[in-house]
């Protein structure tokens, strides 16, 4: 884990451990998000201010507060680049909604997705395991209906409905496609999205042309833009009345993934749409269309988006008692602002991997605060299962480690290695540093701490420190899945 040895005269006054790599993170983070403020302009400032940005601290846990257990909003962007958010660094995108979520809790810097693509990372997440665990999970995407994730297979959402929770999924599953899978099949009572792994925002055809906007197994019509159907559903969800029993509400956006189409973009939609019925399968993969300014459109309406779901639940009096997260579902692609990291979507580089993650829990967390631990999905799922009362299955245990201590008690989290596993490459990281294999097929070795960009390889001057890495990956690699012959 994390060094503790180098603290400021402060920090040793106070008692609050301070690396220096979390001093140089957050150094960095408030230079990159002032500066992201100053160019966004007026909007962006009313959602984070200079002072804001200096407000925030190294995270440390509150302690000796109590609350019943947590109702759970747990979102996702899909797509999202990891400095995407004006909080994390982006010069032209403005998010005061989810600024002012990171203001009001903890934003996590060293925050990792469980793969580089859609659905193994979701796999991670609604499981708490490495995606090879399971055979859905060896799909990098599911494009088919060949695999999905097992109904028999334990999910954070049976689990925790278990223990008394009502769970919802709303947005998209991208675990599997009827009649075999489905959210319902795997411990949600209610399902409203979509199967696959990308839709028209408008008409809601998917990849090879159906129609895929369904409310539990049944289709629902509606052709309004997507995110706006989303968002009045979470609205509502939120502020229902769940007769006290606590809830879990998995929201899974589409935005800001292709094809690039924002509200009113209808002739545009029209166009896609047009292709896709001639039966031109790259056509929702909009290879042709987008932009920067189109794609910060994107976003910005994500955050609106995310920030009216957050009103609905203030209105709702649940706040205070809803732990809120938010982060992305993997790195960002094409026209996602990633800097400094290298390497996007699809690639087990600091791009492709490491997401904006953002916590809050007004009842038990404290505000302005960051950290720089660093956590993968599967660590999240083992960490509400714990705030929930509920129990891993024995049969499936999982690969993720809970941070309720860490957050709660403050107690130093275990340590452990980070493992990736995708086609062609491979990664695991400890502590500050990174083993890396791309398709190049080099092994490399890179100390994040000083190089968070992967551009100065130690492999050469540390070889033992690379052989102890590459032989913890490729024990982890030898109790999962093997990929299907030729993938």
């Amino acid at each position: 884990m994390t060094s503790r040895d180098a603290q400021t005269p402060s920090e040793k006054r106070s008692g609050t451990p301070l690396s220096r790599r979390a001093f140089t993170t957050a150094v960095g983070a408030t230079a990159a998000t002032a500066a992201g403020i100053a160019a966004a302009g007026p909007a962006a400032a009313a959602g984070t201010t200079a002072d804001d940005v200096t407000r925030e601290r190294p995270f440390r846990a509150a302690r000796g507060k109590h609350a019943r257990r947590p109702n759970i909003l747990f979102i996702l962007g899909d797509d999202l680049g990891w400095a995407d958010l004006s909080s994390y660094g982006s010069p032209h995108i403005r998010t005061p909604h989810l600024d002012r979520l990171a203001r009001q809790g903890v934003r996590f810097t060293d925050a990792y997705s469980g793969s580089a693509t859609c659905s193994p990372t979701r796999f991670s997440l609604y499981t708490g395991r490495y995606p090879g665990r399971t055979k859905g999970g060896l799909a990098e995407p599911i494009a088919d209906r060949s695999v999905g994730l097992e109904p028999t297979h334990p999910t954070l959402a049976s689990l925790l409905r278990g223990v008394g929770y009502s769970t919802a999924l709303i947005g998209k599953w991208h675990c599997g496609y009827l009649p075999d899978y489905s959210p319902t099949r795997s411990g949600y009572d209610e399902f409203f999205g979509n199967f696959g792994g990308a839709l028209e925002y408008y008409s809601k055809l998917g990849l090879a042309g159906e129609y895929d906007l369904y409310e539990g197994d049944a289709e629902y019509k509606d052709l309004r833009y997507y995110t706006r159907i989303l968002t009045e559903r979470a609205s509502e969800y939120v502020q229902r009345d769940h007769d006290d029993s606590p809830w879990l509400l998995n929201l899974n956006f589409t935005t800001p993934h292709w094809p690039w189409i924002a509200d009113g973009d209808t002739e545009a939609s029209a166009e896609i749409v047009r292709r896709i019925k001639a039966s031109d399968r790259s056509a929702l993969r909009h290879s042709d269309g987008g932009s920067v300014e189109k794609y910060t459109e994107m976003v910005e309406d994500l955050d609106r988006s995310v920030g009216e779901v957050l009103k609905a639940l203030k209105r709702s009096g649940q706040e205070q008692d809803t732990l809120v997260f938010f982060a992305s579902d993997n790195g960002g692609e094409r026209f996602s602002y990633n800097w400094p990291l290298a390497g996007s979507k699809s690639s087990l580089q600091e791009g492709g991997i490491r997401v904006p993650s953002v916590l809050r829990w007004p009842a038990r967390i404290e505000g302005h605060q960051v950290s720089d631990l660093p956590v993968f999905s599967p660590d999240w799922t083992a960490t509400l299962l714990e705030l929930g009362g509920a129990r891993p299955d024995p049969a499936h245990p999982l690969d993720g480690i809970s941070l309720a201590g860490y957050l709660l008690r403050g107690e130093a989290p275990k340590e452990r290695d980070l493992f990736w596993r995708v086609r062609g490459e491979r990664a695991l990281r400890r502590g500050d540093w990174k083993y890396y294999r791309g398709r190049s097929g080099a092994d490399q070795l890179f100390n994040l701490a000083d190089d968070r960009r992967e551009q100065a390889d130690r492999a050469k001057a540390d070889p033992e420190r690379l052989a102890a890495l590459r032989a913890s990956w490729e024990r982890t690699d030898s109790g999962l899945l093997p990929y299907p012959t030729g993938s």
